[in-house]
């Protein structure tokens, strides 16, 4: 079994309330969830409405997919127009 693990953080640039804010990390969840059957959460930077951390986990029997799979979710961060990617780690076990 091969355990897959992402923190990433975020800058929200737009972002001028934590309502704001709650809203792109929503939606940015839901759709990494759904595109690429991941575990995702906030978890850190609650209450700040430009910063946010993210959390990712995938769980699979090849390394080479799970790895796979972190990136393309990474991928898609970068992707996202109203997101800049501060810092990322990613473990594999």
């Amino acid at each position: 079994m091969v355990v897959g693990v992402l923190t990433v953080e975020l800058h929200l640039c737009e972002a001028t309330s934590l309502k704001e804010k709650r809203h792109v990390v929503r939606s940015t969840l839901d759709t990494l969830r759904n595109r690429f059957n991941l575990s995702a959460a906030e978890v850190d930077h609650l209450d700040e409405w430009q910063q946010a951390t993210l959390g990712f986990s995938c769980v699979g029997n090849d390394r080479q997919h799970v790895n796979s799979v972190l990136n393309k979710a990474l991928d898609f961060l970068y992707a996202d127009p109203r997101i800049e990617v501060v810092e990322v780690n990613m473990e594999l076990w």
